[in-house]
């Protein structure tokens, strides 16, 4: 109905991603092609990823939480409110070198039942946040932008990319990616610049490579972006593309969400992430 947030968890070769509308994650086995419910009544997932530990991180909608999956498969809540309001609908996801979660919460999953629920939103309004795990603080990080989604840092973690995408509610509305300076304490933000614009529907998830390279969803498939903003080509996707992600033993696979299927592709690069085991 729905995909999204895929995640590579490679010890064990396989893949997390979901379906938000249906309420689950899907787990894709690399070994088999088998694809299998991971889990049920999953809070409108949205985005994941996995920490420094390989542990998957997940963003819910209607519970307005992030959580952790230990090993074991307990699920542990990292975060579901600040200063006793809770989140809007927290999207999408990236874990820093230095174990820090940083995510965005737009509205979508309070405002569109087919996503979450209608409630009110308690947020004084839709930002992105950084998460330090082991104090368990919550801090927003960008308040000028004002409906975000995907986000992922640069392969020296001196800029944050950032998605703002006004235009998928705005006739005419921004539909950009914005990269910030990170500054010596690896958490305030500064220099915010418009790094790439969308020609087509509206960026949403991306991911960057060891070049330094954006990978970017689109109306039209996956876009790619040099360093500079340069617009590099685009893998075509017969359907409205939601997110990506890197894989595989090599972490040179490319994982594709484009609505209603899961896609791969091999690229001759890699993820600028550190390899999962």
């Amino acid at each position: 109905m729905f995909t999204e947030g895929p995640a590579w968890l490679g010890g064990g070769r396989y893949l997390v991603f979901s379906e938000i509308p249906a309420n689950r994650l899907y787990r894709w086995d690399e070994t088999n092609g088998a694809v299998a419910v991971f889990r049920e009544l999953a809070g409108n997932t949205n985005g994941n990823t996995v920490d420094r530990e390989v542990r998957l991180i997940s963003y819910e909608h209607t519970t307005r939480r992030v959580t952790r999956t230990e090993h074991d498969g307990r699920i542990t809540v990292l975060v579901d409110n600040w200063q006793g309001k809770r989140f809007n609908s927290p999207n999408d996801v990236v874990v820093k070198s230095d174990g820090s979660i940083w995510f965005s919460d737009p509205p979508t999953g309070i405002e569109l039942t087919y996503f979450g629920e209608l409630v009110p939103s308690e947020m004084p309004g839709a930002w992105y946040w950084r998460l330090d795990p082991a104090t368990g603080v919550v801090e927003p990080v960008i308040t000028d932008i004002t409906r975000p989604n995907g986000l992922a840092f640069s392969p020296d973690k001196k800029i944050l990319y950032a998605v703002e995408c006004v235009g998928s509610r705005v006739p005419g509305g921004l539909r950009t990616i914005r990269a910030y300076d990170v500054g010596a304490d690896g958490r305030t933000l500064s220099g915010s610049r418009i790094f790439a614009e969308c020609k087509t529907g509206i960026f949403d998830g991306f991911r960057v490579d060891i070049r330094g390279n954006v990978w970017t969803s689109a109306g039209d498939g996956v876009w790619c972006f040099a360093p500079d903003g340069m617009p590099l080509g685009c893998i075509r996707i017969p359907e409205v593309e939601g997110n990506v992600g890197f894989g595989g033993a090599k972490r040179n696979r490319l994982f594709i969400t484009p609505t209603h299927s899961l896609y791969a592709v091999y690229i001759n690069t890699q993820d600028a992430a550190r390899p999962t085991a």
